[in-house]
């Protein structure tokens, strides 16, 4: 099989063989790049390695491109990267690894291409095409990974043991690319994965999480989801959501799988949005129903609390997992604790005053909590289906005329407590956080309009009734 190359990356593999060429070192590109090319998968990064020294080809190549200023070298990694007219290329020296039981940072040494290639974690990332000379489209393939490419299978190419306990990164990487690629892991490769998967531990949750995250961000996060359970791993990096799984049986009467359910409700939203912490909120929505679980004799299941102790779990999960803790997590907090709001609104008649609060609750939030709420519709039940999501419908369409009229999304109180302070002639206290909320309180209900006079005219209503008298 060959490879077909633009007519940039024609101008990068001449200028690569070319300096190549001046310091005598032979050349390839490698790896996920010819891989791509080959599936034709969009790509902006290219992989080459050499036999020799890889900082000094890129420095080479910068001057045969006319781009000197446009290199980051890493000399502690012997790579270099450089970026011409929007793809980056990364350059190194060949090499073969020996690993230590308790580290996935290998001893390194110079290596042939062939070493080089025995190192690569799957066949279909072991791919190199020679620099040496045009047409550069000669794909050299000592694993079978064309093969494995055309039986869309991710296999490792030495033994899987090795593979796996040398660096147990790459078990959620056959994984994340089995869920990308939609390929298949090869059965002895998976049977790798389950012996070898306590040796996870020995990666930082940070690099799980970049893997997890881009498992997350695949167009059916529900096979990388249904793999990592599969292999074991998902009980050892994520064990809340394991915990969703199966259902419970009480005097006939069964819930719905939250495993399952959670994975439909992700793969939904993921046809919608490519927002990670969106598919985050989705991740998480029911996360706290194994720990909410209780039978009652007179209604069956419930989950009473699952939305608020749910903000809770998150935040556990996302700690552990090293993701972000900033305004990212509060944002699924978020998503979280309102996420029954706008359903429960389809069970009851709409008024103005619940779509206000949900409006007031949800902030610049509320398309993101309609998108996941029209997510976590689920059901065997066709009709119930379709039902809730007509009711789902009129609650968008309520959402939308109400804060036109309103204006409540971003709602700003129109009378400061400075202004109360000073118009009573009064200091800090507890009166003026009485009057600001029922202020706010009868413009949630309609009372009043959600304008300066009207607020004005009530906050004086109100403070009389309390005692207080506008200074003159």
């Amino acid at each position: 099989m060959k490879i077909t190359l633009t007519d940039s990356e024609l101008i990068i593999a001449d200028a690569i063989s070319k300096a190549a060429a001046e310091i005598s070192v032979p050349a390839y590109f490698i790896g996920g790049y010819v891989r791509d090319k080959i599936i034709g998968r969009q790509t902006n990064d290219i992989d080459v390695v050499c036999v020799g020294d890889g900082i000094l080809l890129a420095q080479k190549t910068c001057e045969v491109l006319g781009i000197r200023n446009k290199i980051a070298v890493f000399k502690r990694f012997g790579t270099a990267m450089i970026s011409y007219k929007g793809t980056e290329i990364e350059f190194v020296g060949a090499r073969k690894e020996s690993y230590s039981r308790n580290s996935r940072k290998p001893e390194v040494e110079p290596g042939t291409i062939e070493d080089d290639q025995n190192r690569r974690d799957f066949t279909i990332n072991a791919l190199a095409v020679s620099l040496a000379s045009s047409p550069y489209n000669e794909v050299i393939d000592p694993f079978g990974g064309l093969q494995d490419i055309e039986n869309r299978i991710v296999k490792t190419p030495l033994d899987s043991d090795k593979t796996f306990s040398d660096d147990p990164l790459r078990m959620m990487r056959a994984i994340r690319f089995a869920s990308q690629l939609s390929y298949e892991i090869e059965p002895e490769t998976m049977e790798g994965i389950k012996r070898n998967k306590e040796r996870i531990e020995i990666i930082s949750a940070e690099r799980i999480a970049t893997e997890l995250n881009k498992i997350v961000l695949s167009a059916e996060p529900s096979v990388g989801f249904n793999l990592l359970s599969e292999s074991g791993l998902l009980e050892l990096i994520f064990p809340e959501f394991e915990k969703l799984r199966g259902i419970e049986t009480i005097n006939g009467i069964g819930h719905k799988d939250n495993y399952y359910h959670t994975l439909e409700v992700l793969d939904n939203i993921s046809r919608e949005t490519n927002n990670l912490w969106l598919r985050w909120a989705a991740i998480l929505h029911d996360i706290a129903k194994p720990d909410t679980k209780r039978f009652d004799e007179n209604v069956g299941w419930t989950f009473h609390g699952h939305e608020v102790v749910g903000t809770r779990i998150a935040y556990r999960v996302f700690k552990r997992l090293r993701l972000p803790l900033d305004h990212k997590l509060k944002y699924v907090q978020k998503l979280i604790r309102l996420h029954l709001r706008p359903i429960a609104l389809t069970n009851d008649h709409i008024t103005d005053s619940a779509v206000r609060r949900l409006l007031f609750d949800a902030g610049d939030e509320i398309d993101d909590l309609m998108i996941l709420c029209k997510a976590d519709i689920t059901s065997k039940n066709r009709k119930k289906v379709e039902r809730i999501k007509e009711n789902y419908e009129a609650v968008k369409q309520k959402l939308k005329d109400v804060e036109e009229n309103d204006k409540i999304r971003n709602w700003q109180p129109p009378i400061s407590g400075e202004l109360i302070m000073d118009t009573f002639e009064i200091g800090p206290s507890r009166v003026v956080g009485q009057i600001k909320d029922s202020i706010r309180e009868a413009i949630l209900e309609g009372d009043i309009a959600n304008d300066y006079d009207a607020a004005y005219d009530y906050m004086v209503q109100k403070a009389t009734s309390l005692g207080l008298t506008k200074k003159k």
